[in-house]
Formats: C-alpha cells, sequence, structure tokens
C-alpha cells in the first residue's frame, strides 16, 4: 500500500475545493440526467438513487470492485474478471459504470454472476458509503476514470487501487499537471499502475508515480482474440460469411455516416458489398436512419427484420451488442471514432476476426495497437471518403490481397498476447 504517502495541507485543501465545486455542480448534473431520462422514457435505465449511494440493500460485501466506465471498458475488463471467476468461483465481484450502455453490456457479459451498480459521484461522503456497502478486498480501475475522492477514500481505509489497462494521453497528461496538487496527490494513492502501453507507461511516469508501482503489461486487448471468436457465429439475420461482399463501419460517429455512404455510392455497382451501419451510441440510431431515409439505396433496421432482405443495400444496426456477430460475416471493417476526430475504436475487434481493417487519421485513442497494425499491413489509414472509396474497391478486386491484410492483423493479435496473466498476476499480489 501507498501508506507512507501524506498528503500536504494544500494537497487536502485542493480535494475539498474540487469536492465543493462538485457539490455545487451536481444538482445541475442529476437535473439534466432526469431530463434525459424522461425524454428518452428510461428513467430505470439511469437508475438515480444509485448515483447518490442509494443501491439493493442486499449486496454481497467482499471481493473485488471493478470500476468501468462504458461499454468499452467493460469489455476490456471482461476476460481478467472471467478467468477470476474461472479461479475462485466463490469470489464476490462487483462492477461499477457511469452509463446505461456499460450497464447493459454488463448485463449481457455477465447476467447475475456478477453485481453491478451505478458509481456514485464523485463525493467524499458517497464513496465513503458505497465502499462501507461493500467492503471490497481490492479496487480495480479500467483504463482512464480516475476519481481523486474515490482513490483517496480507498486510501484512506487501506483498499488497494489498481488502474488495468491504463491508458494516459498527451492530453490527459498535461491536463493532470496544471492541477499537481489534486491529481499529483491522487496518482500518490494509487497502489499500482498496468500501462498498456509506452506512451502511457511514460507519461505516468511524467506525472510523478515512481516505477516500483508501474509495469508495462501491454494492452489486454490483445488477449481477447479467442474469445471473441468463441462469441461469434457465422450468420447474422439470414446473412452468411462469404454469401456476399460485407462491409461493416463499426462504431461510428458524426460525420462518419455520411462519409462512408458517400463512398458506398463511388463503388461501381456491381461489386458494391451490403453495408452493415453501426453507430456507437444507441441514441444516435434515429438521426443515423433519418439519414439513410434521404439517400436512394434500399435500406433496413435490423430490429425490424428477421431476416434481411435479398435486395437491401445498407442495414442500419440499431441493437446493442451484436457488433462483433456483424465482424464475423464481414468482408472489410471501418473502426469509427477516427475519421470523426474521436481518437478511434477498437480495432482488435475485427482483426480477431481475421478482417483486413480500415480506419482514419484519428487513431490516438489506440496508438500503439494501431502502429503494430499499420506496421504488419493489417490496417489502412484513409483520411477522407474518396481515400476510403478507393481502399475499400481495392479490397473488394482482389480478395487474395484482403485476405493476407485479414491474416497479418489476426497473427498481430496472437503474437502480442499476455497482458491479461500480467495484470492478473500484480492484481493478486496488491
Amino acid at each position: 500500500m501507498t501508506l507512507s504517502f501524506r498528503p500536504s495541507f494544500s494537497q487536502e485543501a485542493s480535494r475539498w475545493l474540487y469536492s465543493g465545486l462538485l457539490l455545487v455542480l451536481s444538482p445541475i448534473v442529476v437535473m439534466a440526467l432526469f431530463i434525459l431520462a424522461i425524454k428518452k422514457k428510461q428513467q430505470g435505465r439511469f437508475r438515480i438513487r444509485e448515483r447518490f449511494g442509494f443501491g439493493s440493500p442486499s449486496l454481497r460485501q467482499g471481493g473485488y470492485l471493478f470500476h468501468c466506465v462504458s461499454v468499452g471498458e467493460v469489455v476490456s475488463a471482461s476476460s481478467l474478471i472471467k478467468l477470476l471467476m474461472d479461479e475462485q468461483p466463490a469470489l464476490t465481484i462487483t462492477i461499477t459504470t457511469t452509463t446505461p450502455t456499460g450497464a447493459d453490456r454488463v448485463k449481457a457479459l455477465f447476467g447475475n454472476r456478477v453485481q453491478h451498480l451505478f458509481l456514485p459521484y464523485d463525493l467524499p461522503f458517497l464513496m465513503s458509503g458505497l465502499l462501507n456497502r461493500l467492503s471490497p478486498q481490492k479496487v480495480i480501475i479500467t483504463e482512464v476514470e480516475l476519481w481523486p475522492n474515490m482513490i483517496h477514500t480507498c486510501w484512506r481505509k487501506r483498499i488497494p487501487v489498481c488502474v488495468l489497462n491504463a491508458r494516459m494521453t498527451e492530453k490527459s497528461a498535461k491536463r493532470y499537471s496544471k492541477y499537481p496538487r489534486l491529481f499529483g496527490a491522487m496518482l500518490q494513492k494509487v497502489t499500482h499502475v498496468c500501462a498498456q502501453g509506452e506512451r502511457d507507461y511514460n507519461n505516468y511516469l511524467s506525472l510523478g508515480v515512481h516505477t516500483d508501482k508501474l509495469t508495462l503489461t501491454n494492452n489486454i486487448k490483445f488477449d481477447q482474440a479467442n474469445e471473441l471468436l468463441r462469441a461469434s457465429t457465422s450468420s447474422f439475420k439470414g446473412l452468411d460469411a462469404g454469401q456476399r461482399a460485407i462491409f461493416v463501419a463499426g462504431s461510428t460517429h458524426e460525420p462518419e455516416e455520411s462519409l462512408i455512404l458517400a463512398a458506398l455510392q463511388a463503388i461501381p455497382a456491381d461489386i458494391r458489398p451490403l453495408l452493415i451501419l453501426v453507430p456507437r451510441h444507441p441514441e444516435r440510431f434515429d438521426t443515423v436512419a433519418a439519414l439513410l431515409s434521404q439517400q436512394s439505396l434500399p435500406w433496413c433496421r435490423s430490429t425490424e427484420v428477421d431476416v434481411i432482405p435479398e435486395n437491401t443495400a445498407i442495414v442500419l444496426l440499431d441493437e446493442m451488442g451484436q457488433l462483433t456477430r456483424a465482424y464475423a460475416i464481414a468482408t472489410v471493417a471501418f473502426v469509427g471514432g477516427s475519421l470523426a476526430n474521436k481518437g478511434g475504436h477498437n480495432a482488435l475487434e475485427p482483426a480477431a476476426m481475421s478482417l483486413p481493417v480500415l480506419m482514419g487519421p484519428h487513431t490516438y485513442n489506440n496508438p500503439v495497437i494501431c502502429q503494430t497494425l499499420i506496421e504488419a499491413k493489417a490496417l489502412r489509414i484513409v483520411r477522407d471518403s474518396e481515400a476510403l472509396t478507393h481502399a475499400l474497391t481495392g479490397l473488394l478486386q482482389d480478395p487474395d490481397a484482403a485476405r493476407a491484410q485479414g491474416q497479418a492483423g489476426k497473427q498481430v493479435l496472437l503474437s502480442n498476447q499476455g497482458a491479461v496473466a500480467k495484470s492478473l498476476a500484480i492484481i493478486e499480489q496488491l
């Protein structure tokens, strides 16, 4: 533990100032969340009471508490959580998220084998109440969600905190360095950091995390290939792998859908693939549907059909948790958040299916993964709609080249496994 650290008066004052500002802003945040829940007619999914520490009274105590922000972090932690559950069937696992979609993914992956809560707002008394109710042996934070009062309360209660698959971009490191009294003290209270890449390792070092609390484990997403393959099937909504050319555009953001549609229209009709379009956020399903209604190609929503009609040119996949099944039947994949300046999502998911992968230039969320795939000629960067058309047309016209690119990606993934075992060993030693 990091019990030898003692925060200075100025560091504690900074944390209390942060807490005071959060307390003042919390009614505004709650009102916005309440309005959003009413607007979407999904008050139950937001479980606002839990964000103030009022949850089910029947919670099991002990075990491990994993905090995962949303879908991506839940998926990242899932391999390690399942390994823990296999090794220790009686171990209590609690997972907290901050988004309803993250909660949905927890339910889809684990059912009732784990207990789920929404993480309370980062106020000292709320975090203390959560930890008193759960009494976890260890707290594992996935990737990047570092909350000063959560970590302080764990430190005060002598609960080890490990950051799993830790990500720290240059932008985040610069922001943390502007408030050293708050965030510097917070990082001193963390027990261990498992960095997912050299960039992240070096950025944590620059923020004052000592080398004996920092390990370069590499990215646990490399270890998820076999799990993805086991979970996939060779058919979806009547579509079979190899039946026709299928282009899956996964985890897209605005304006990527418009760019992808323009690229699709520019591909010669005789080789034009079926497009499966998968927006990143479910609240954008209707917006994308409205966009599809304005173009001439026949399309459908996946929730409205049991079998994709033969004349369909575009499928809007408006269901959560189905992207892996779409990748499993695809010919080529595009990973979103990369033409839009969102940092890019997980390119390893389609690589696990031996697919040639295309992305835009914005890949700063996973720079090591993307660079490794680029160097292996498994990932091609396209900078606009025209470049996407050119790359996609080339892959459709040359199946052997597409197959070689896909196999290169699968090999990269298999060659870089081992992060889950490294991370598990560190967590068990805390």
